[in-house]
């Protein structure tokens, strides 16, 4: 009878709209089907983040009952990119790339890293021992690398020194990360160019970018010296996309305490980033970079777009 196949029709239709509307619900965030997303910036050995991020992720998930998955893209704005696409959850990432972030997509920061005891790290200038480059001065028409327009330590705080010596470098390059740029001033590539400092330790031993190649490269404190050091800089973020909810914030934020009370999680994040623990932090911690933006002149929309 056409009555009863009416409502058999209609029964049908209302069961499938009732199953695609289930289906199409989405599903909560820190669960398997959809894991927090944490980023880490890329400025050491890809492979280094891999190995240490999967240690700190398992401990995550066991003690907080959630899933997260790590990603580790290929240079520093996929990172920015990723809070205002809310492909990325939470970045561990540099304090100029934070300023970025914030102003374009209203990422907060919530943490600031601690390393060896200080909030603040810096930057530096180094040239090869062949280059003739003495002072700052001299590196007026040289060749100079830079890591990446959105680093601090690598491009922001070196920048400053040279505009305030008003040195104009014959040309500059981008070499992606601080690895690359000593790579390059080792094999005379450039002259000199701009990576993260940290002092030596006590006996001596260099623990500013040019440990990152010494393995290959025993003689790269003898090839490649420091010609300045920049003023201190804020210590890097974890940030935390635009209304990531403050539930799942705090539970993160516990539970990375307590990993970096753990023997594997010092270990894990000194691998990283030479982190050894963290503090709270707000957005006015970094106030400081923002002024000196407007004193080099940088337009912050432009290197974002």
């Amino acid at each position: 009878m056409p009555g009863r196949n009416i409502v058999k029709q209609f029964l049908i239709t209302f069961c499938l709209l009732g199953l695609l509307n289930t289906s199409c619900k989405p599903t909560q965030l820190g669960s398997k089907t959809n894991p927090i997303s944490i980023y880490f910036t890329p400025s050491v050995d890809a492979k280094i983040i891999e190995e240490n991020s999967s240690i700190f992720i398992k401990y995550l998930e066991k003690n907080t009952n959630l899933s997260f998955k790590a990603y580790i893209p290929s240079d520093y704005f996929s990172v920015i990119e990723a809070l205002g696409s809310k492909r990325a959850d939470i970045c561990i990432m540099n304090s100029f790339g934070y300023l970025l972030a914030n102003q374009k997509f209203g990422a907060k920061a919530k943490l600031k890293v601690i390393r060896r005891g200080k909030d603040y790290y810096r930057g530096q200038i180094i040239a090869h021992i062949d280059s003739k480059i003495k002072t700052i001065k001299d590196i007026e028409g040289k060749r100079f690398a830079f890591t990446n327009p959105a680093s601090t330590s690598g491009f922001l705080f070196p920048l400053k020194i040279l505009v305030d010596n008003k040195v104009t470098p014959k040309s500059t390059a981008y070499a992606k990360s601080h690895s690359n740029v000593v790579k390059m001033i080792y094999r005379k590539e450039v002259d000199a160019g701009a990576t993260f400092y940290s002092s030596p330790s006590g006996d001596g031993t260099i623990r500013d970018a040019r440990v990152l190649i010494e393995k290959k490269f025993p003689d790269v404190s003898e090839k490649i010296k420091i010609i300045e050091i920049t003023e201190n800089i804020p210590n890097d973020p974890f940030v935390f996309r635009k209304s990531f909810p403050e539930n799942l914030e705090k539970k993160f934020v516990i539970a990375l305490k307590k990993f970096l009370l753990t023997k594997s999680g010092k270990k894990a994040f000194e691998n990283i980033y030479g982190v050894t623990g963290v503090v709270d932090a707000k957005d006015s911690n970094y106030n400081s970079l923002r002024d000196l933006i407007k004193k080099v002149d940088i337009d912050i929309n432009k290197l974002i777009n």
